[in-house]
């Protein structure tokens, strides 16, 4: 479970709305809140409130976690190595090549060789036609918090598959990052054919993409070019992009299938909560505030449980599909963005926003976050344990329709809730 502290600010300021709108004893619940405490000696130069309002829905660069491979990590090497392997941009190219173990046929290969990989100018002419924009949720499998939520921008890795020619034998894409020339520290990933030259309705290309929140991706963040793989895990986006193969292989080859993972698994609806209490005073209104990842499933609701701890809750209902579920309120889009956009706004053009309003089209966004709070009322003293779950757009509650870890990790996250006597 991610620290609640590393969310603090952005989610205090999204959820503030929230408990103003449930009055009196919303307002007293909120400024009661150790996060908003929090939140006030980190902004410590300006006033509480207006902190708050700007709503970072977007994260900034400096506070996306990172799950890293490599040792040493490829963006730590001197700029002089960092030129000779093509992670900086006037030294990057990209090959688009037959897979030598399952040959596809192509009439035009991208490599080295030949000099007809993809350089970055090459790229950026692509871009003045082809960019697209979009908002994704990076977020691990194996991790129930996201590592961040970010506008990506880059070009339809489609594109750059037709340059290199296909003509026939292609069943999957093998995509790789650069590790050090060292081979037990490769990251590959691989998606099939279909999914990269055409996408399921309602989901946005694969990219090869060169920007976060409108500023060109760093080493750090994967640069100078990464893969992005809207509806899927973090692992699917592979860093340091520097090689991608076309192959009549019938199977993945992806990195993460040596720790047991599904590779395929895209990514799934599930609720956690952020900011609670853990203990509170009979009768207190007591806040609980939250996000929700939103996955290829899309997502209806969001709903909360409080149970007494005595007696225990039945082994033969491991899903809580018996507890005394509720709604909490879902917060509608922001109005500024945050993550370092000029004025916190989403650029005109962005897929999935109104050209003419600048407002999604629809809500929530799939594959992206949303923000959620309830206020609860009228506590008994006691022990309880407090759950959240989302309910997905077919109706399904978490953790189904994939209730497996090692698919995306989406388990019933449940904390203590102490009610003392007044």
């Amino acid at each position: 479970m991610l620290d609640p502290h590393e969310l603090a600010g952005e989610h205090v300021a999204v959820t503030r709305r929230f408990f103003l709108q449930c009055g009196a004893a919303g307002l007293a619940a909120w400024q009661l809140s150790p996060l908003v405490a929090q939140a006030d000696e980190a902004a410590g130069k300006a006033e509480l409130t207006a902190e708050l309002a700007k709503l970072e829905f977007l994260t900034k660069w400096d506070d996306f976690r990172l799950i890293e491979r490599g040792e040493p990590l490829p963006y730590t090497h001197p700029i002089e190595k960092l030129r000779e392997v093509g992670l900086t941009q006037e030294t990057w190219k990209l090959e688009v090549v037959s897979d030598p173990d399952a040959p596809a046929k192509l009439e035009n290969p991208l490599s080295k060789e030949l000099g007809t990989a993809l350089d970055w100018a090459g790229l950026m002419k692509l871009a003045e036609t082809r960019a697209v924009r979009y908002l994704k949720v990076m977020t691990c499998n194996n991790i129930d918090s996201p590592l961040g939520m970010g506008l990506w921008e880059g070009v339809p890795l489609r594109d750059v598959i037709w340059l290199a020619k296909p003509v026939e034998n292609v069943r999957r894409v093998f995509y790789y990052g650069y590790h050090n020339d060292a081979p037990k520290q490769i990251f590959r990933s691989s998606l099939p054919i279909g999914r990269v030259l055409e996408d399921p309705p309602g989901e946005y290309p694969v990219l090869l993409c060169y920007k976060l929140n409108g500023e060109f991706l760093d080493g750090k963040r994967g640069g100078p070019v990464r893969i992005l793989v809207p509806d899927a895990y973090g692992f699917k986006s592979v860093k340091w992009l520097i090689r991608v193969a076309l192959s009549n292989g019938a199977f993945g080859n992806d990195t993460y299938a040596t720790g047991n993972n599904d590779v395929d698994s895209w990514m799934k609806s599930s609720a956690r909560i952020i900011s609670r209490p853990a203990k509170v005073k009979a009768g207190q209104a007591v806040p609980v505030t939250g996000l929700a990842q939103v996955g290829i499933s899309g997502l209806s609701k969001v709903q909360y449980s409080l149970s007494p701890q005595e007696p225990p809750w039945p082994q033969d209902d491991p899903w809580f599909t018996k507890a005394d579920w509720k709604e909490a309120e879902v917060l509608l889009p922001p109005t500024v963005w945050g993550g370092g956009l000029p004025d916190g706004k989403i650029p005109q053009g962005t897929l999935g926003f109104d050209k003419e309003t600048g407002k999604p089209t629809a809500w929530p966004i799939r594959n992206t976050i949303v923000h959620w709070g309830a206020l609860l009322t009228n506590l008994t003293p006691g022990k309880y344990d407090l759950r959240c779950r989302t309910i997905d757009a077919s109706g399904i509650a978490q953790p189904l329709p994939r209730p497996f870890l090692k698919s995306g990790g989406n388990a019933i996250q449940t904390l203590q809730l102490i009610v003392e006597a007044t």
